[in-house]
């Protein structure tokens, strides 16, 4: 028994739960998790994000880059994404044995994203239900699915981001789009869709926002048996026990994001899982300092501490002497003319003896200090840079045209490429950016989880099936 009537919904033909793991990012989500959730009677999502290939002996193909130039890097990235997730989708759909779904999930804001979606779909056709896809405005995402006849789930935050894309491209695909996908602003873990009418420091019910979507979708012809499927800050079903079977706002299902990374199949570090049983509530931060330009959701480690510090410490300048810019900038930038403020200058002489020595400058006429170090490392990543997202705030990098976004790099941001490989991969959790939905304090109150206990991913399906 399923808890309060929770039903299977008719997905790709078959049925299902109307349970979803979310595709978490490079590496976090992969054929281990997502082939047991399908395995599970739910539906399973390989994060299609630079996903990991394997060699003849199985040990992961570290993903290193040759080539000298962005945009030669930049097709390496390319091919690495196709052969990993075409490998994630064959082995998740052989653990799951014709049972449940498997989706694929993309960023539409990653580098070459059509190009990655094509050549997975190419060489994955009868296995792939579904495509999730957000952060940005996927219009081609329909087309694509059309094109290799699988369904697509478009991921929104709001019922005016919907109406877009319905209007511009979904309404002629529209026997495709299985579910749309409300992802919360406020509670979904990695990036997230937050508008700039909305305020980070001011969560909104997601209840009003997800009927305001039905009404869009109702207002449209869409039918109530397409699912909204809720995404961000589901932990407990009997928390959303007014969700189900509520003719306000018709097929709801669910999405899981934070609480898979908790299972035995999950593929992440035993470091990462172990960080995970030790949060707190407000221990994961929503910010703006991924290169996408997104807000984003992660734990707010030291890490993540060390880009707030790093932006605690900038000052604006001018470039003549105008207004209250009087004083000549005499640290962290040798021999060039800056004007700030005299209490500025205050400010970056104490940082500068701090050891913060060295002054970047930032798109937005601002200077931030860092030490020779970070300075070092941030003119490193930005050289290094291998094109993995459609526009890249960090290096300045853009995947088609003339390759350039045409605004001085930020060193505000960080390559988050780098750090995502990093951790999935057991590199440090604390020197890492780690994402994390804002429920996942419950690790450490659940009793599901108490002693040590790590659940398989079945056992996890059936303990959400009961409502807890």
């Amino acid at each position: 028994m399923s808890f309060k009537g929770l039903k299977p919904i008719v997905y790709g033909g078959h049925e299902v739960w109307p349970l979803v793991e979310g595709g978490k990012g490079v590496s976090a989500t992969n054929h281990m998790s997502s082939g047991a959730w399908a395995a599970a009677g739910g539906i399973g999502t390989i994060s299609a994000v630079n996903a990991d290939s394997y060699d003849a002996e199985g040990k992961i193909v570290p993903q290193v880059y040759n080539a000298l130039t962005r945009k030669e890097r930049h097709e390496e990235l390319i091919q690495y994404a196709i052969d990993g997730a075409v490998e994630q989708v064959r082995r998740a759909y052989d653990i799951a044995g014709g049972k449940g779904a498997i989706n694929i999930n993309v960023l539409w804001e990653m580098g070459g994203a059509q190009q990655v979606l094509e050549g997975v779909l190419e060489k994955t056709k009868g296995m792939v239900t579904g495509v999730t896809c957000g952060a940005g405005m996927p219009y081609r995402l329909s087309e694509i699915a059309e094109r290799f006849n699988v369904h697509y789930l478009p991921i929104v935050s709001s019922g005016r981001a919907f109406r877009a894309l319905w209007k511009r491209a979904y309404h002629k695909v529209s026997q495709l789009m299985a579910a749309v996908v409300y992802e919360d602003p406020w509670l979904a873990g990695g990036h997230n869709g937050l508008s700039n009418a909305e305020d980070p420091l001011k969560p909104e019910d997601p209840y009003p926002r997800v009927k305001a979507l039905r009404d869009v979708m109702r207002k449209e012809g869409i039918s109530d048996e397409v699912p909204i499927v809720m995404a961000g800050g589901v932990w407990y079903l009997r928390d959303w026990e007014e969700w189900i079977d509520n003719s306000e706002l018709g097929s709801i299902a669910f999405q899981f994001g934070t609480r898979p990374l908790l299972t035995r199949e999950s593929p992440i570090p035993q470091e990462w899982k172990d960080e995970l049983r030790n949060l707190e509530p407000g221990d994961v931060l929503l910010h703006r300092f991924s290169p996408t330009g997104f807000y984003s959701s992660a734990v707010r480690n030291s890490f993540l501490r060390n880009l707030e510090a790093r932006s605690e410490r900038q000052i604006p300048y001018s470039k003549v002497e105008a207004g209250e810019h009087t004083v000549r900038l005499d640290v962290g930038v040798k021999g060039k003319n800056f004007w700030v403020t005299p209490k500025d200058l205050d400010r970056a002489r104490t940082w500068s003896s701090q050891g913060f020595t060295d002054g970047l400058r930032t798109p937005d006429d601002t200077i931030i200090f860092v030490s020779p170090e970070e300075r070092d490392e941030i003119r490193q990543d930005q050289a290094d840079c291998m094109g993995c997202l459609s526009h890249c705030g960090f290096s300045s990098w853009k995947d088609h045209d003339d390759y350039t976004t045409g605004r001085l790099a930020d060193p505000r941001s960080f390559c988050i490429q780098k750090t995502l490989q990093d951790i999935a991969h057991g590199g440090p959790v604390d020197k890492n950016l780690m994402f994390a939905g804002h429920a996942a304090y419950q690790f450490k109150q659940d009793p599901f989880y108490s002693n040590g206990y790590t659940p398989t991913v079945k056992e996890l399906v059936d303990r959400i099936l009961t409502g807890d």
